[in-house]
């Protein structure tokens, strides 16, 4: 089944973030900071996020801008491309990432590595390595000197300031190939990359649609490890925004009543009670976007949007949601033994999905 919908702009209240620390600027160095935390230069306060690959699918980046969203300016850093060396990965950055995160009015540094070490196990693999903390403050002090939205700002990256960056990313590559011996991977990877995408962010927009799909597709007939479902029902989601830029993701499982689309998030536990909070914050910003749908068809026909996301668990004896009055979510957290913490993450849980209307069930798997 194809789902189609579009998104005008977002309203949502984030309650499950962490508290994040306080880095004054000069004592802030990204490689060594939290992944989420806060930077402070006198009387100006960014929530800072960092991403260790340019890969959204890898060490849950997503959980990492959730945090930072309670707060005023908020801004990521990606790193554009990260190759591991020969016998390693290469990822590239793809426009749907920073298109999402200019939806969700994040400003987005895109970074290079300069310093790595050599892989103890593979003869051409690098490892620990750091972005240029010289260059991530020079475009912090830029984000606070500018006064357009993040919109604005990551269209300039990626139209007026690319080229400059890709130069960047391979003389960082290549002083590191240097220093530690290793192999890297051809140049021309890179070089074709930058060809695609040097002439407008419309370009880049169309080449990364295209990786989108694949990956789309390849989701849709795969049940991932961490998904138990009731049924197998995966449907594609186009979601078509205000920049023009799409998503092209999948949604784990669909119901369809009538008029009602139900479009389920899935996360399973096999061996605790819940699924973890990284898990969970993941899902989350899907959340974000599913709760802001409009004009949402299934195979072309109108339908009205209703995200749930669902935590199973092997572990779990009974069945509840964020819907339930409190004296049965009581008894749920009693009848499965509950901890505190865990008791305190879905209470909070729960209230986030009332405040921003979608649902939590909690079942067994």
């Amino acid at each position: 089944m194809q789902i189609n919908a579009t998104i005008t702009g977002l309203q949502y209240k984030v309650l499950l973030a962490n508290e994040l620390e306080t880095i004054k600027s000069k004592d802030f160095d990204i490689n060594t900071c939290p992944t989420s935390c806060i930077y402070s230069d006198k009387k100006l306060n960014f929530a800072i996020s960092k991403w260790v690959s340019p890969k959204r699918t890898r060490s849950y980046p997503y959980e990492r801008v959730y945090n930072t969203l309670a707060n005023g300016k908020k801004i990521t850093i990606i790193p554009v491309v990260k190759d591991e060396g020969f016998d390693g990965d290469r990822d590239f950055i793809q426009w749907d990432i920073v298109s999402m995160m200019s939806l969700l009015d994040v400003y987005v540094i895109l970074a290079y590595y300069d310093k790595a070490e050599k892989s103890e196990r593979y003869d051409n693999k690098i490892t620990n390595q750091q972005f240029d903390n010289q260059y991530v403050l020079n475009k912090i002090q830029e984000i606070s000197a500018y006064h357009s939205s993040a919109l604005h700002w990551n269209l300039k990256q990626l139209k007026d300031n690319f080229a400059d960056i890709i130069a960047k990313v391979k003389s960082g590559y290549i002083n590191i190939s240097k220093k530690t011996k290793v192999q890297m991977h051809s140049e021309k990877g890179i070089d074709d990359f930058q060809e695609v995408i040097s002439g407008s962010a419309k370009e880049f927009m169309e080449f990364s649609r295209e990786k989108a799909k694949d990956a789309q597709s390849r989701e849709f007939v795969t049940i991932q490890p961490k998904e138990a479902l009731e049924t197998l029902t995966k449907a594609k989601i186009t979601i078509t925004n205000y920049l023009g830029g799409q998503y092209f993701l999948t949604v784990d499982e669909i119901r369809i009543e009538k008029k009602e689309l139900h479009l389920i998030e899935a996360k399973h536990s096999k061996s605790s009670l819940l699924p973890s909070k990284s898990d969970i914050k993941d899902s989350l910003l899907k959340m974000i976007l599913y709760t802001n749908l409009e004009n949402t068809e299934a195979n072309e026909k109108s339908k009205n949007a209703n995200p749930i996301l669902l935590l199973t668990s092997s572990k779990l004896k009974s069945e509840i949601s964020s819907s339930a009055e409190k004296v049965e979510i009581d008894k749920f957290f009693t009848k499965n033994k509950f901890k505190d913490t865990q008791k305190a993450l879905v209470t909070t849980l729960f209230e986030e999905a009332k405040t921003n209307n979608f649902l939590v069930i909690l079942k067994k798997a």
